[in-house]
């Protein structure tokens, strides 16, 4: 310790010193501290903190911590449940949904991540949850598999019920080719327009896909992906409404994504009577209502089974 009389100002240092370090060593203990145990799984005051900036980040709302603490708890039981049936996800399953999720955000994983620990949450904490729902979603859909079965006249009476007509409704199976003009990460604005304006004029030339995509081939900085198949039902709204406007073998409008400029050849284009747009919306909703069901009344049952200790 220093001496108080020859040095009072070190001594006041070396005090502000010690309990800046104490707080912080209390606040690390605090976050660190268990706050319940779900099947033998804690819950530390961290969990429930970074849980709850993650509901507020994404929903805009302030949540109550008890229903945070319960969802956690939730999240504990359910991954117990699957693991007693084999069912793990592996962390390329996880990282690959984080990936997606990311790019539904018109973001890259990177950026997607730094988007997060800037609003103080760490990766790792969306990615539990990620985790803890494709483990429930798996266990819900085997568990309850034949449950769960959309038959062709329940689709009828959806449809019936919507005053729609059940007659075969004329859908489309599109053939697509993924043009993209490649944009190096870190370019300026001038370089990132001046591959947009690139895209466009190679959208401009393409008039079909025989020539248009050895045109685009042979085109530096471009690449052309292998062909997918889409039916209209599969496709959004939107997405189904810029395909019906666009004439076969021409290029959809450029958007800009985290990989570069991408547009669509659309290259073939068949009408089908098996699967519709409507249908489709039909069979989705008849399911998820019946998952929703099977769902909550399984958890229910769990939680009834489960070993919950509060410290």
């Amino acid at each position: 310790m220093p001496d108080m009389s020859a040095k009072p100002r070190s001594y006041y240092r070396w005090l502000a010193g010690v309990i800046v370090a104490a707080v912080m060593a209390v606040s690390t203990l605090s976050h660190a501290q268990v706050v319940v145990v779900a099947n033998g799984s804690p819950i530390t005051e961290l969990d429930i903190q970074q849980r709850m900036k993650l509901i507020a980040t994404s929903s805009r709302t302030n949540p109550l911590r008890q229903d945070v603490i319960k969802e956690l708890i939730d999240d504990r039981i359910k991954i117990a449940r699957a693991k007693s049936y084999g069912l793990e996800v592996s962390e390329t399953d996880v990282d690959s949904a984080f990936v997606s999720m990311a790019t539904r955000q018109r973001l890259s994983p990177e950026q997607f991540k730094q988007f997060l620990e800037r609003s103080g949450i760490s990766p790792n904490t969306i990615k539990a949850r990620i985790r803890a729902e494709m483990t429930w979603s798996q266990l819900v859909r085997g568990k309850f598999q034949s449950s769960l079965q959309v038959a062709d006249a329940d689709i009828a009476s959806g449809l019936k019920a919507r005053n729609e007509s059940d007659a075969p409704t004329a859908g489309y199976t599109y053939t697509l080719y993924p043009v993209t003009v490649v944009v190096d990460r870190g370019t300026g604005e001038t370089t990132a327009e001046s591959k947009r304006r690139e895209a466009e004029n190679l959208r401009g030339r393409f008039v079909s896909c025989a020539e248009g995509l050895a045109l685009a081939r042979g085109l530096r900085d471009v690449v052309v992906r292998e062909p997918i198949k889409r039916s209209s039902a599969e496709l959004s709204q939107q997405l189904r409404e810029v395909l019906g406007n666009l004439e076969v073998g021409r290029l959809s409008a450029p958007e800009v994504t985290p990989q570069g400029v991408q547009m669509f050849a659309l290259c073939e284009k068949k009408e089908t009577t098996e699967d519709s747009p409507a249908k489709r919306e039909v069979r989705e909703q008849i399911y998820s209502k019946r998952y929703e069901a099977e769902a909550k009344k399984y958890l229910d049952e769990i939680r009834k089974q489960a070993m919950i200790e509060y410290k």
